[in-house]
């Protein structure tokens, strides 16, 4: 490991298992500023976002006079559309192995440098110049398939923030996972979850807010399928 001005710098492809300082990802201090994030950060900017889209959607539907009872369905699908795709997300891009070693450096600057130092508390929540970006190609998605495929446009605000809701969810539950103290209830049992991700097998148990998928995708250590899952994502 290099140091400089006091600041832990690393290959991508290394490996940190102490560190005390935040380890350095780029040499620019102007890249390496957007690299840290606080969680009132993400809250300030997706909260807002997220009510914007639930207003429109609100003012959308009770003018075309649809059923107000559609709002919390809406809601709670676009939230668990979300919990698949923070699932999706994880497994299949951020752990996903690279060959080359520039690919090994890009990979582990958006995710990998959190299992090298997962108590990190500037890089527990995703910045906004990954999640904006994601958030437009997103709404593009949720676009073609609710107001294209389904036709129902005066649907998609209220989806989307409901998806929004979740990914606001899912960034605060991973801050509070690493730094809460917590022993019973639910986000205890995340805790417990996500931690073994960390400590004992990164290639199970890939939910964050929602370990359901772990269950039905079978990565979750009792399932059988966790030799041949395990072997694949090392392949």
């Amino acid at each position: 490991m290099k140091t400089k001005r006091g600041t832990a710098t690393i290959h991508a492809t290394e490996r940190v298992v102490h560190s005390v300082e935040p380890i350095r990802l780029f040499r620019s201090s102007f890249l390496e500023f957007f690299s840290h994030i606080s969680p009132k950060v993400v809250t300030l900017i997706w909260l807002p976002a997220a009510l914007s889209f639930l207003g429109w959607g609100f003012y959308l539907m009770a003018s075309a006079q649809i059923p107000l009872w559609y709002i919390p369905i809406l809601l709670f699908a676009g939230w668990f559309m979300w919990t698949l795709t923070e699932y999706v997300m994880h497994r299949f891009i951020f752990h996903y192995h690279p060959k080359t070693e520039r690919l090994k450096r890009i990979f582990f600057t958006f995710h990998g440098v959190h299992h090298a130092q997962p108590m990190s508390k500037s890089r527990l929540v995703m910045p906004p110049v990954m999640s904006i970006p994601l958030s437009i190609l997103f709404y593009g998605i949720f676009y073609l398939r609710i107001a294209v495929m389904f036709q129902r446009p005066l649907w998609l605000p209220v989806g989307f923030a409901g998806f929004l809701f979740g990914y606001l969810a899912y960034d605060l539950i991973h801050y509070s996972l690493h730094h809460s103290k917590s022993k019973r209830g639910y986000l205890a049992m995340c805790r417990r979850q996500h931690m073994r991700h960390h400590v004992k097998c990164a290639n199970m148990r890939f939910g964050v807010s929602m370990p359901l998928w772990d269950y039905v995708f079978g990565t979750m250590p009792a399932s059988g399928l966790k030799k041949k899952i395990t072997a694949q994502d090392n392949g």
